[in-house]
């Protein structure tokens, strides 16, 4: 994985992490201790997806440009309906509390794609291949250096 995808992974992984420990700390002090597994196990859910999805983003924007636009939008609705999913299976757990879990859930992949976003207008990705200006001077004149 190229450094600029590895910054905006953790860009985007350490705050969602953060409100992950947030959320765990809230929910175990409203609801005990199955707030606190809910909330654990909502946050490694959407590090998880999130974290998977960023990385099928990043190899298709590579290998596959021209499909980089539809896949995006069908990865995020696909992450989203899954999660949903996630939550319709456990609505009735005694595993956790299934509120903490679906309310960190939300609020991970809100903090996750927010921070994605701020992630990648701070990152300066060139999207187009500079030419070499030295390179095509010399070659459009005749002379060689």
């Amino acid at each position: 994985m190229p450094s600029n995808d590895v910054r905006i992974l953790l860009q985007a992984a350490a705050p969602t992490a953060a409100v992950g420990v947030v959320a765990a700390v809230v929910g175990g002090l409203v609801v005990g201790g199955k707030g606190a597994i809910g909330a654990g196990v909502a946050i490694l859910v959407v590090l998880l997806f999130m974290g998977v999805g960023l990385y099928v983003l990043q190899w298709t924007a590579k290998s596959l440009p021209n499909l980089f636009q539809a896949m995006g939008l069908m990865l995020y609705l696909a992450q989203i309906l899954l999660m949903f999913m996630f939550i319709a299976l456990f609505q009735d757990t005694t595993l956790f509390d299934p509120k903490v879990f679906a309310l960190t859930l939300v609020a991970g992949t809100l903090t996750w794609v927010a921070a994605q976003a701020r992630a990648h207008m701070k990152a300066k990705i060139l999207y187009v291949e500079p030419e070499s200006t030295t390179g095509a001077k010399n070659e459009k004149s005749g002379h060689s250096s």
